[in-house]
């Protein structure tokens, strides 16, 4: 039978092989998480997902629908989704007091991949209610965290994040909507945001709506705003609903896919009764937003990657069974049967690009979840710092470079369809337009890539970015160790390539170039995307190398598909990064050079 949605024998191998998620039982914290414990949930997420979940996915690419300000999510999406809140898997790893399961970064990670891929679009919803709610947990009032926190966590109240404005877009700093002190505590709200998932629905009984605004005074730009808790409906002192809070859904966009979120437009205080209370400090909004930030973009990452593993799957099922064609040797025999279209060539290149980028990507995500759990669990300061320095340079990458090859994924699995893939009539069409969202928000990529050369290749003097480079030097001497000296020698070859690059990129940012630097902060953030990938399949590698001899025989093609999936991508792609490396060093300024006139007539 074929797998759906997510590979689970490499899950398992980059749980308990690679990351070794079962030590963390060792740990105070996660002392109940071993294997076993793992395992259980992990296979309950699976049918979860499968069972219930995945079969929503193409209703919910009906959309949702947008009445007298109302919205009504597809039918389908209500049983999951108290299935969803009953097995208390909206907050997988917050504490159980709160609703959640404590569950570690890694385990959350797993269940999150096959919920993901079932359906993204949905599972949008109880994902947005358990980061606002995290935003509750980390800056709320006791107030507040008693009003809010468990109905948030255990999905019974959904929401949201409310940021972009019609004219701020990215730059939240411009935005214009304003809180005005009432002497109670609370603040009249009023403003427009837009683009706001989830913004109004009727998976819940309420939305809690964290609101970025300007109390009145406040300094101009990042520096002035602040963050509110404003409820959809009113909660009372004693947690009783009251009455409808002036926040008005105006309309749901229409958008090229993950048609079963809606996309709201919200004006908060059109009739003057929105109110909200100040949820941190005062003009620290924007302080909250980040520290809540590596996790989101974390999700994202998450997210692309989970599409893609299920347009995979979907892709590698198909070519099994689809006849078309004699094989390739057979060509000129006139008695030569079709064959099933995973034998023949470029198909099985486009199934090995699609592999090899899954299977990179899932061990990146893993080890980032996996630094997490670490930092955690640490024993002490210095060993929380070397995790968290990984997390800060690791995360524009992972959420960047993991949706952009999340996208081209889903697009290797519409064209091994061939004509079919294009059609409506199979998933990966869907995929594809879902897939698209991920390098949009949370930060567009070419944020991400600002992001990583501004402020995370040189923070604490380089630091983390040199960790990054012994961490990865120490897979390069254990794989020598196993007898793969001339894959490590490539991978070293392009550690080192990647730490030059990055000396030349913050060199030029510091000079009188630096609009040129930031012109190639993209493909800088793809040369170490390819150069972490290359990492991520030598580490595999070696352990399968070391393992493959004396595995049982069942297991034996594994892992001597991980060691070809290593070979290929180091040998084919590696190469293509040498390219992009040298490209950077070039330094080219035309793209900053040139006047706008000059990019088409007008």
């Amino acid at each position: 039978m074929a797998q759906l949605i997510a590979d689970r024998r490499d899950i398992d191998f980059v749980l308990f092989e690679q990351m070794k998620a079962d030590e963390l039982a060792k740990t105070d914290k996660f002392a109940e998480f071993n294997k076993k414990t793992i395992d259980l949930i992990v296979n309950e997420a699976r049918n979860l997902a499968i069972k219930e979940i995945l079969p929503t996915n193409a209703d919910g690419d009906k959309g949702c629908v947008f009445e007298n300000n109302k919205v009504t999510v597809p039918e389908s999406f209500h049983r999951p989704y108290e299935l969803l809140c009953e097995g208390e898997w909206v907050a997988m790893q917050e504490d159980p007091e709160v609703g959640g399961q404590g569950m570690p970064a890694m385990v959350a990670q797993a269940a999150g991949e096959y919920f993901v891929g079932a359906n993204c679009a949905f599972m949008m919803y109880p994902g947005l209610s358990h980061g606002a709610g995290h935003l509750v947990e980390v800056f709320g009032t006791d107030k507040q965290k008693e009003l809010y926190l468990k109905n948030m966590y255990t999905g019974k109240w959904g929401g949201t994040m409310l940021l972009t404005e019609p004219e701020a877009g990215s730059d939240v700093g411009a935005l214009t909507t304003t809180a005005k002190p009432n002497g109670d505590g609370t603040y009249s709200i009023s403003g427009t945001k837009i683009f706001i998932s989830g913004g109004e629905h009727d998976l819940t009984e309420n939305i809690i709506h964290p609101v970025l605004a300007r109390i009145e005074g406040a300094p101009a730009g990042t520096a002035g705003i602040s963050l509110f808790a404003v409820p959809k409906i009113w909660v009372n002192d004693d947690g009783s609903l009251g009455e409808d809070n002036d926040v008005v859904c105006d309309r749901i966009e229409e958008k090229m896919g993950i048609h079963g979120s809606c996309t709201c437009v919200l004006t908060l205080g059109g009739k003057g009764k929105c109110k909200g209370t100040l949820l941190g400090e005062e003009n620290k909004g924007m302080r909250a937003m980040f520290q809540m930030m590596n996790e989101a973009r974390l999700g994202v990452g998450l997210q692309g990657f989970s599409m893609a593993s299920c347009a995979y799957m979907y892709a590698l099922d198909y070519t099994r069974q689809r006849k078309q064609g004699k094989n390739l040797l057979e060509f000129a025999n006139p008695d030569a049967q079709s064959v099933t279209i995973i034998n023949h060539p470029d198909v099985r290149r486009m199934l090995m690009t699609m592999k090899a980028y899954i299977d990179g990507m899932r061990s990146f995500l893993y080890f980032v979840g996996n630094c997490f759990d670490r930092h955690k669990t640490a024993g002490n300061e210095e060993e929380a710092e070397k995790y968290m320095n990984l997390i800060e340079v690791l995360i524009p990458v992972i959420k960047a470079y993991c949706t952009d090859r999340a996208f081209d994924v889903c697009s290797l699995a519409v064209q091994s369809y061939g004509g079919y893939g294009y059609t409506k009539e199979y998933p990966v069409e869907q995929l594809l337009r879902d897939t698209k969202i991920t390098c949009i928000y949370e930060g567009t990529n070419g944020i991400q890539a600002m992001d990583l050369l501004g402020r995370k290749l040189g923070m604490k003097g380089g630091k983390p970015f040199m960790e990054l480079m012994g961490v990865m030097m120490q897979t390069v001497a254990e794989a020598k160790e196993a007898g793969l000296e001339d894959l490590a020698a490539k991978v070293e070859a392009a550690v080192n390539g990647a730490g030059e690059v990055a000396m030349l990129m913050g060199k030029t940012a510091m000079s009188e170039k630096v609009l040129t630097a930031f012109a190639h902060a993209c493909p800088f953030q793809d040369v170490l995307g390819d150069t972490i990938m290359g990492w991520m399949h030598l580490w595999r590698a070696t352990i399968a190398t070391n393992k493959v001899e004396k595995a049982k025989s069942k297991d034996k093609p594994f892992y001597e598909g991980l060691i070809k999936t290593a070979n290929f991508y180091i040998n084919s792609f590696l190469p293509i990064t040498e390219g992009k490396r040298n490209s950077i060093k070039a330094m080219e300024s035309a793209a900053v050079d040139m006047t706008e006139d000059a990019f088409a007539g007008k």
